[in-house]
């Protein structure tokens, strides 16, 4: 059984395990070192502050991935603008979760008063997620070139973007 569900102080060490793993072996994030279990309870203490959604993703009551909606960037004029982050343990990806979590954060976020959720996606190379956001509806921003550098080479980032609800079609309430 899937259940997607607004995640739990009890689910801090499954999130930090399938973030490690990301870490670790991906380039999804740009992060080399993986943040500890008192580092992600931080993390997700901040969004929840916020009024911003932290969500799991449950099969067979397990958690199995994870996604959140954080400023875009941290000054005020930014908080309609929201980037989004999802991330599956390895053995669950390409079943659909992934589209799954992000539908539910994009309800959660419009909720909140999000206008514009924003991917920004290491690794242009990274397909799974271009894929996924562009099946949500994102569109390209464009593509930052060799801003990073993990396991030896260059990276590059994507900037996608989405409106939620009205958009920029009026100011925020």
């Amino acid at each position: 059984m899937i259940l997607i569900r607004a995640s739990e102080t009890g689910d801090v060490p499954a999130i930090a395990r399938i973030y490690a793993h990301h870490v670790l072996h991906g380039t999804g994030t740009f992060e080399t070192e993986p943040p500890s279990e008192a580092d992600m309870a931080q993390r997700r203490a901040d969004v929840l502050a916020k009024g911003l959604p932290w969500l799991v993703v449950e099969v067979d009551g397990v958690v199995a991935g994870f996604a959140y909606g954080n400023w875009f960037k941290p000054r005020a004029a930014y908080r309609f603008s929201v980037e989004d982050s999802v991330y599956l343990a390895p053995e669950h990806a390409g079943k659909g979760l992934g589209r799954a979590l992000l539908a539910e954060l994009m309800l959660r976020c419009e909720r909140a008063g999000v206008r514009h959720l924003m991917a920004v996606i290491g690794d242009s190379e990274n397909a799974g997620s271009v894929g996924l956001h562009r099946a949500m509806g994102f569109e390209l921003v464009g593509t930052v070139r060799a801003c990073g550098w993990k396991f030896g080479r260059w990276l590059d980032i994507v900037i996608m973007q989405r409106a939620l609800g009205a958009g920029s079609s009026s100011p925020p309430a």
